[in-house]
């Protein structure tokens, strides 16, 4: 967005939500935040559902603008997978509270904005991943495997690494989540989910590698 003041509310949003590791942000939270009078959010965004829409939309846009893309590449369907499952992780990694804003604005009170996050992330991320698993069964690739149940377990999986991290840190000990820890869960997800994708045809070495 290139206007700065709701620019400004929208940084200082996605800055509350990782400082709290939670959705619950009041107007008055993010106007102190930003430095920004709290009126502006009406005439920027409506109210504050609408202001996470936008938010929601601006982190999501890249990963959602390349799947088209990457279905269209000269690339077998296992190494668009792998493409894909990376850049889901990355997007969860640098925006960390975007499934639980997802549920946050599809269960609320506000079905328009519910209406949009389906029309503009859950719709055309189930899509994609019917066509991927469709491409994939027709190759030889993949099994037959429910797309529904797949969104499931793939952005369940993403979101949980972040979502859970709290947890874990006081169950397990272990630190939070790094660059180092992003791209081991990358090769974990990866060797999960093509696990029990891939057909025996193909777990033998393609020409492009995958």
């Amino acid at each position: 967005m290139k206007n700065s003041t709701a620019e400004k509310l929208l940084v200082a949003a996605g800055e509350l939500m990782i400082e709290r590791n939670s959705v619950e942000i009041s107007l008055a939270d993010i106007a102190q935040k930003s430095g920004v009078n709290a009126a502006l959010v009406k005439y920027h965004f409506g109210n504050k559902d609408g202001l996470l829409l936008a938010l929601l939309e601006r982190d999501a846009a890249n990963e959602m603008t390349h799947l088209d893309f990457l279905l269209t590449q000269p690339l077998s369907p296992t190494t668009k997978m792998k493409l894909h499952i990376a850049g889901i992780i990355k997007a969860y990694h640098q925006f960390p509270y975007l499934n639980r804003l997802i549920h946050y604005l599809l269960h609320g009170s506000n079905r328009e904005a519910a209406d949009e996050v389906t029309k503009f992330f859950v719709g055309p991320l189930l899509d994609f991943h019917r066509r991927l698993l469709a491409e994939g069964v027709a190759s030889g690739d993949f099994r037959e495997v429910d797309p529904v149940l797949f969104y499931t377990t793939l952005i369940g999986a993403c979101d949980h690494l972040f979502f859970g991290r709290q947890t874990m840190m006081r169950a397990a000990g272990v630190g939070p989540v790094t660059e180092e820890v992003c791209r081991a869960y990358v090769v974990h997800i990866e060797k999960i989910v093509l696990g029990g994708l891939l057909t025996n045809k193909a777990r033998q070495p393609s020409a492009d590698g995958s």
